[in-house]
């Protein structure tokens, strides 16, 4: 009941996709999450709203739009080919920039959390022995906050890992190329045998338990002392 070379590569790719969904969406997940929890301004409602559209908003209407501002016949993706050389529609990275769409409310949800339940005083003490405000967001508020980044983190992976919809319409599903493991499980399903399809499921349903377990776990090993 081994998996086939073309399964392995849509299991390797989904998990290099997840990877890189979530290193593009962490330094912006803490700068927001920072933001949201410890700022009032006019207009924060509006951050807000953004920020959780995708969890509201229907998948593929999430991929149309990213398709509509990065596709090879808009301004700006025939700027990025013309004049970076880079072309993100249907190639992998396009299939990292949709999970990553799609994980970073459940990132900055968390992180947001874990910053509200770091005591202020401790950073104003910080401040008062000489620190920078960067040094004792960096040196206090960072770490005391880790069980919260860490959660979010692994949390937006597994979402990464089971993205489809903005996937399929902003990347395409192309064997070898942009084809992840939700697609290689639609893709089985739509052939006469659909033999592949049970044994990616169980595949499916191990990562995102170990995804799940693994942030539960390094939850409560980050909050503890």
């Amino acid at each position: 009941m081994g998996l086939t070379n073309t399964e392995w590569t849509a299991v390797v790719l989904s998990i290099r996709v997840a990877l890189v969904a979530v290193l593009i969406s962490l330094p912006f997940g803490i700068a927001v999450g920072w933001l949201l929890a410890r700022r009032e301004f006019r207009g924060k409602w509006a951050i807000e709203t953004l920020v959780n559209l995708t969890l509201v908003l229907p998948p593929v209407v999430t991929g149309y739009l990213l398709l509509r501002m990065f596709g090879r016949r808009t301004w700006f993706g025939m700027w990025l080919q013309d004049t970076l050389g880079i072309e993100l529609a249907f190639t992998w990275w396009a299939a990292a920039i949709a999970s990553a769409a799609l994980g970073f409310p459940l990132m900055v949800r968390a992180i947001r959390l874990a910053f509200r339940g770091v005591d202020t005083r401790l950073e104003d003490a910080a401040r008062s022995l000489g620190s920078s405000p960067f040094d004792s967001f960096w040196r206090v508020s960072l770490p005391l906050a880790r069980g919260g980044i860490i959660s979010g983190t692994v949390l937006a992976f597994a979402r990464s890992l089971g993205e489809f919809g903005a996937t399929i319409t902003f990347a395409g599903n192309i064997p070898g190329a942009t084809q992840t493991l939700p697609l290689a499980v639609f893709s089985e399903m739509n052939r006469a045998d659909g033999d592949g399809t049970f044994r990616l499921a169980i595949v499916a349903v191990v990562l995102a338990g170990v995804a799940l377990a693994t942030s539960e776990w390094l939850e409560r090993r980050g909050a503890g002392p």
